[in-house]
């Protein structure tokens, strides 16, 4: 299931891989581009290329707020599918395309729309499925999708772009109406989100996936705990005023204007780390120091980003959230600090070729950047943006960080040029310096959720848990955590365990005798 749902990833990622090598292409060139009066080739200028390569991030960012009363009101699968048939239309218009950009450019703000909607749609949908101890490895797995799509975006490009015909594109872009039909017939056969099912009255359906998703029988005590949780969560949040009136009732919410901020705050320096500017502009980068064919390099890169993800499923849950961040902004900014300074100080950018070793140094240190990204800040966002919110609000709240994610995105992809012409390699500088202010963001406002329930989670921000000391935080009893918990106590820990027990096995219909224990336990 969690293969299959991440195939929203591989379509953002696929997206996001195959633009870099189109700008690059002659046949892309000529249809789409300028004439240069002087030297008789065709180009792009950079409002042109900013223009094609950003629209997608505008519809994204359009699609992933539009999203969430659709996904609260028919439910998070059926969602999935209908916006994978928009992805599909927005691909058909640029399949159509013959040599007005602005054709090219508006279809990829249709496939936007399906893309931004996927990109809330699918880590919440995961979010509200995944047992606890594979949540975050499971989330995750929609960043190994986007880095999967990615690579092979540049495989496709690199085996086309020798074409002299439209070919050398319209085939990379038409691959990715069979990436919507797979997804978007495929969820179809998958249950509804327990947490949505349950929401909507319909419990018995919740606790079959459950049961069925865990792989235990239907009195499995840990199901009826964990439903016990949503159950007084719910009960907790249990008004309705309409969306829109939800949506504004939400920033009143327990602690919740603060979690919006962060998510998008999270999202955003997401952005700011600077990956995109290799996937968007690799191969016009990477030419740009003197390689011969960008393509294999960008495919390199790409081919990095998708290998090295599979360890950050491992980071994520055996070293947790915060450790794993902090890390990986440390890392991010020393390889962006020494691939700015080679590329300013030591490149010659008049002639790159009089200084192969500068460059070979730069794509050694992209290559390190990208480790660092793939394990960390790529797949980790996600993971957190699907915790941080109770399920009331998780939709609407999520679609606001998603979309924040996409502003950023389309703001880095559509200046990138611009900026790099003023101050060239220097731009490294700016993002060295994001990755080292995402990181103290992380530490001081990130709560660990490695080994909790959702659950859990929101109660833990309800109660103003102090980020570095979130590991030690304590199970309150169920009742007490639709109240919001203890108030801060990290230090009551045998009577709170002892309550705990007594008042699960109260709620509960005819448990087996086993101890309930904090979140360290073998509990699913």
């Amino acid at each position: 299931m969690g293969v299959l749902v991440s195939m929203g990833g591989f379509i953002f990622g696929y997206d996001i891989g195959q633009i870099s090598g189109f700008l690059a292409m002659p046949d892309f060139l000529r249809r789409f581009g300028q004439l240069h009066p002087d030297t008789g080739l065709y180009y792009f200028s950079n409002v042109r290329s900013g223009l094609i390569v950003a629209l997608l991030s505008i519809g994204t960012m359009i699609g992933a707020i539009i999203a969430a009363p659709l996904a609260d009101r028919i439910g998070r699968k059926m969602s999935v599918s209908a916006w994978c048939v928009i992805f599909m239309v927005g691909v058909i218009i640029q399949i159509a395309a013959e040599n007005k950009w602005y054709q090219i450019m508006m279809g990829r703000w249709v496939a936007g729309l399906g893309v931004g909607a996927l990109s809330l749609l699918v880590p919440m949908y995961q979010a509200e499925t995944a047992p606890r101890h594979i949540r975050g490895a499971l989330i995750s797995t929609y960043q190994l999708f986007i880095t999967l799509g990615i690579f092979l975006a540049s495989c496709i490009n690199f085996g086309t772009e020798k074409r002299l015909n439209s070919g050398a594109w319209r085939i990379p872009i038409g691959l990715g109406f069979l990436w919507g039909i797979i997804l978007g017939v495929g969820i179809l056969f998958f249950p509804e989100s327990p947490r949505y099912a349950y929401r909507k009255g319909r419990i018995d359906e919740a606790k079959r996936t459950m049961t069925k998703i865990y792989g235990v029988s239907d009195n499995n005590l840990s199901v009826h705990v964990e439903l016990e949780e949503i159950r007084v969560k719910l009960e907790a949040e249990s008004t309705s005023n309409g969306y829109w009136r939800e949506f504004c009732d939400m920033f009143g919410g327990p602690r919740m204007a603060y979690r919006i901020a962060l998510g998008m705050i999270l999202q955003m320096f997401q952005q700011l780390t600077g990956a995109n500017y290799f996937f968007y502009y690799g191969t016009v980068i990477f030419k740009s120091t003197g390689i011969n064919n960008p393509f294999v390099t960008q495919m390199i890169l790409n081919g990095i980003n998708f290998g090295t993800t599979f360890y950050g499923l491992y980071i994520i849950e055996h070293y947790g959230r915060r450790r794993s961040l902090m890390v990986g902004s440390v890392w991010m900014f020393i390889c962006f600090l020494i691939f700015a300074s080679v590329g300013h100080f030591a490149l010659d950018r008049e002639t790159p070729e009089n200084t192969p070793k500068a460059g070979r140094a730069m794509i050694v240190f992209a290559s390190f950047f990208i480790f660092g990204f793939a394990t960390t800040w790529g797949p980790m966002i996600w993971t957190i943006a699907g915790e941080l919110y109770p399920s009331r609000y998780r939709a609407k709240a999520m679609s606001l960080s998603t979309a924040s994610n996409w502003f950023w995105n389309f703001l880095l992809a559509f200046f990138t040029p611009f900026i790099v012409g003023d101050i060239d390699f220097r731009y490294g500088y700016v993002f060295a310096a994001c990755n080292v202010v995402g990181g103290l963001i992380v530490y001081f406002f990130v709560i660990e959720g490695q080994g909790r329930t959702l659950e859990e989670i929101d109660t833990m921000y309800i109660e103003h848990v102090l980020p570095w000391e979130s590991n030690k935080w304590v199970v309150p009893p169920i009742e007490q955590m639709a109240r919001g918990g203890r108030h801060g106590s990290l230090e009551a820990g045998v009577d709170a365990v002892g309550d705990a027990e007594k008042t699960s096995e109260e709620s509960i219909p005819d448990p087996p005798p086993v101890a309930l224990h904090e979140h360290h336990s073998a509990r699913l």
